[in-house]
């Protein structure tokens, strides 16, 4: 393999920064308006977050999903309930996510509460997506072990099968939507020197945001 110097892998960052006086009082608001900003700027999978969840032991696993809507609540994605996320997230219904739109030098971080959404609401999700993802739901059951790729494909044959003749496929028992309802967002823009601008916003008792600058 060939080496590679990490350790000689940097560039400086070069935006003007971020100041307090710009901060919307909720982060969520801050969150939709850097969102749309990465949105419009064209960038591929804006809604792409990793997304950390752990065991009631505290082992921890980390993997992208895409974020399908921000509201006053909180912050929504969709998966099998099955999953090994899933499983964590019944086990320890915590969990953190980090978005870096690095065009724009910008880091969004949130820790959170995570309940599952309600059904309407993962059906009117699940309804929206193409034929194939709806079937693919039922087809795949996520983070099993299987022998090969054709196991899939005769799934997929055999569920296409199966809803041929309905114009609306069910929501599977096992597949839903999830809500990350936050106490802590952090905003993280890239500056000269290493010398980040980083504001946290903490929720408090009284459901109020404490906003906070740390240092980088």
């Amino acid at each position: 393999m060939d080496e590679i110097d990490l350790a000689g892998l940097r560039r400086e960052y070069e935006t003007k920064g971020l100041r307090r006086a710009e901060m919307h009082p909720d982060p969520l608001e801050q969150f939709a308006t850097w969102f749309s900003t990465a949105v419009n700027s064209g960038l591929p999978d804006a809604n792409a977050i990793v997304l950390a969840t752990a065991t009631c032991d505290g082992k921890p696993s980390a993997r992208v999903v895409l974020l399908k809507n921000v509201d006053p609540r909180g912050f929504v994605f969709f998966t099998n309930y099955l999953s090994n996320k899933g499983r964590e997230l019944e086990a320890n219904p915590q969990a953190s996510f980090a978005v870096y739109w690095q065009p724009l030098e910008r880091q969004v971080r949130a820790t959170g509460r995570v309940e599952r959404t309600s059904r309407e609401e993962s059906e009117i999700y699940f309804h929206s997506r193409p034929r194939g993802s709806q079937i693919g739901a039922w087809v795949s059951h996520q983070s099993e072990v299987i022998d090969a790729r054709r196991i899939l494909d005769a799934r997929m044959a055999e569920m296409t099968q199966r809803f041929a003749a309905m114009d609306m496929i069910d929501l599977p028992p096992h597949w839903g939507g999830y809500r990350i309802t936050p106490v802590e967002i952090e905003f993280w823009q890239g500056r000269a020197n290493r010398l980040h601008d980083r504001f946290r916003y903490t929720r408090q008792k009284d459901g109020s945001w404490l906003l906070e600058r740390l240092a980088p």
